[in-house]
């Protein structure tokens, strides 16, 4: 049989629908999971019949809605119980979503095998390292004969002007690297993205394929404005929490809010508030030192602490341009006073 090529398009064009539409409702999930997240509620975000909707997300995801649900509010929770020592477990309890402390101890000895308090007091650290987010994008570096990610062709070399607090800190360890850290008040912003559900680690060609696909969309239409327009990887899980598997990763620009997406090109928020940006010129592998630096070495010393909201990273240039094929980024996490 000979394939139709318009059929082959169309049937592509559904697929991507289809997950633009199950991205929406992830979004929906963890912007309001403290509140009840009812099925005529997610299916109307996802604009599906409620009827169909549970067997779709189940297909998209490999998780049914309920179990979903369940896991991000026991891995939010997870992670306030480290970020958040003066929080009582119930508080947290609530602030995920749990309708009482009973049910939430449950969900938490039957993910992590041991209850809240003993996570807290050092069960962690068998599961991860605070804020250690395994960042991956585009980190083999051309001095070592291998290319750049070629998406950031598109980058300019960019500055980014900070009148706030400013702190430098110096190379304490072997292990940490120099680094000028700013906590600023941003505003909020709107980020057209694609998304990969998955192992991510290393994978330099599922990130240069991403950012391909969406800089392929965003350039016709106008979206590429640089030096206005911000490039950025989005972590919505601590890797050392969450299953490899079901990692989610969002590579995005920022865009104007009304600005329409179609396709498997979704549209979020970043919230406004105060975030700690920490400026690094560094070599393709040594993302993950940036990471240790900025949360295993400033954030304990700096007076804040965590707050609610995704880490991402803001790309500056092209690896390519500079004399030392390194990479000029801002890692940037959501903090609030200690």
């Amino acid at each position: 049989m000979t394939h139709n090529p318009f059929y082959i398009s169309r049937q592509q064009l559904m697929r991507e629908e289809y997950k633009a539409r199950i991205n929406r409702v992830i979004d929906y999930i963890d912007t309001h999971i403290d509140q009840e997240l009812s099925l005529d509620t997610l299916a109307g975000v996802a604009n599906f019949s409620r009827f169909h909707f549970f067997r779709i997300f189940q297909a998209i995801t490999g998780e049914t809605l309920n179990q979903f649900i369940q896991r991000v509010r026991v891995e939010k929770a997870a992670a306030q119980l480290i970020q958040n020592p003066k929080k009582s477990i119930t508080e947290i309890a609530f602030d995920c979503g749990f309708s009482g402390s009973a049910t939430f101890a449950r969900a938490f000895k039957e993910t992590y095998n041991m209850n809240a308090s003993q996570w807290r007091s050092g069960g962690f650290i068998d599961y991860s390292n605070v804020c250690k987010t395994n960042s991956n994008n585009c980190k083999t570096s051309g001095k070592d004969g291998k290319e750049c990610n070629a998406s950031f062709n598109y980058i300019n070399n960019e500055s980014t002007t900070t009148n706030n607090w400013r702190n430098t800190m110096q190379n304490k360890t072997q292990n940490y690297l120099p680094v000028n850290v700013a906590v600023k008040d941003q505003p909020e912003w709107t980020v057209a993205y694609i998304r990969h559900i998955g192992p991510y680690k290393g994978d330099v060609n599922l990130f240069g394929n991403l950012f391909n696909k969406l800089f392929k969309w965003a350039e016709p239409r106008g979206l590429l404005r640089f030096p206005e327009t911000k490039v950025l990887s989005i972590y919505h899980d601590d890797p050392n929490i969450t299953d490899e598997n079901k990692l989610r990763v969002s590579v995005g620009i920022t865009v104007e809010k009304a600005t329409p997406v179609d396709g498997e090109i979704g549209k979020m928020t970043l919230a406004a508030g105060k975030y700690a940006y920490g400026r690094f010129e560094i070599a393709g592998d040594q993302f993950q030192q940036a990471w240790d630096t900025l949360c295993g070495a400033w954030l304990p010393e700096s007076g804040y602490q965590p707050a609610d909201g995704p880490a991402f990273e803001l790309c500056h240039n092209n690896c390519n341009e500079h004399p030392e094929h390194k990479f000029i980024v801002d890692l940037c996490i959501p903090v609030k006073p200690l």
